[in-house]
């Protein structure tokens, strides 16, 4: 492990405010289905985190998925206007699950629902802001979706890695942790290279590192790792260390945060 990669690790340790990102094909088996056991652990760990007095904001996918099966779609809808009646459907279901599961744990929540415009200067970024850190003050865990019903953006293109980088940015956050269901960026796909080595730490990420995206989602997602890449770039822009991780197992969180060398990480310019 090289010196830079460890002081990073070491760094990623004292981190106070963390965005986490947590994909549809994170939340959901093969199926569609919620992985409810997965959903009940990561609560915990975010409201283990908030117990050790960090900041904590949780962008969340899911709700086209979750949306998808409770309108009995065999599939992903193909048509905008199904995307935004499945998100509305499936929105209220996620923010229902999420309440009652860091409710166990007397963690307080708040739906937060936003756009692109909504990171533009002005009004709109300003009256965003406020509201984020407000929550904050009071120990709330925003928990951050696209508005899928008014724009279709993330709808088409990145399953919330975007909003997860831009959120991230806003609130000057130390990290922003992206759980997804593969472990870390490798030089090649794992899933079809078996022989594809795991790359522990990105300085910054270069036209020659996004090339290695390449292919998109799941069936009830559109994020692939490209879009996490472009993710990472923002956040160097912004200067807030970002790291993907598998998202199986929530616990890796925490073991991320004790400086464990796991997933990939990213550095920033600060």
């Amino acid at each position: 492990m090289s010196i830079l990669m460890e002081n990073m690790r070491e760094k990623i340790k004292f981190s106070k405010r963390i965005v986490i990102k947590v994909g549809t094909s994170t939340l959901t088996y093969s199926n569609g289905n919620l992985n409810f056991h997965l959903m009940n652990r990561l609560a915990w760990v975010l409201a283990d985190l908030k117990n050790q007095g960090k900041d904590v904001i949780l962008v969340t996918s899911g709700a086209i998925g979750v949306g998808s099966k409770k309108l009995n779609f065999k599939t992903r809808p193909t048509e905008i206007r199904e995307k935004q009646a499945a998100a509305a459907v499936g929105q209220a279901e996620l923010m229902h699950i999420y309440q009652n599961f860091l409710g166990e744990y007397n963690q307080g929540v708040a739906q937060v629902l936003l756009t692109k415009d909504d990171f533009k200067e002005g009004e709109r970024k300003t009256n965003t802001t406020n509201t984020l850190e407000t929550l904050l003050s009071f120990g709330v865990i925003p928990i951050v979706n696209a508005n899928d019903t008014i724009s279709t953006f993330e709808i088409e293109f990145s399953d919330n890695d975007r909003l997860s980088a831009s959120v991230a940015s806003l609130l000057k956050s130390d990290l922003l942790i992206i759980l997804t269901d593969i472990d870390a960026l490798y030089d090649s796909n794992p899933k079809t290279h078996p022989e594809a080595k795991r790359i522990s730490y990105v300085e910054k990420v270069t036209d020659n590192i996004l090339k290695m995206g390449g292919e998109k989602g799941s069936e009830f997602s559109v994020g692939g790792m490209e879009t996490k890449l472009l993710a990472a770039r923002e956040c160097y822009d912004g200067g807030v260390m970002m790291a993907i991780i598998d998202g199986s197992n929530p616990l890796y969180i925490e073991d991320l945060i004790q400086g464990k060398d796991i997933g990939t990480i990213f550095g920033c310019c600060k």
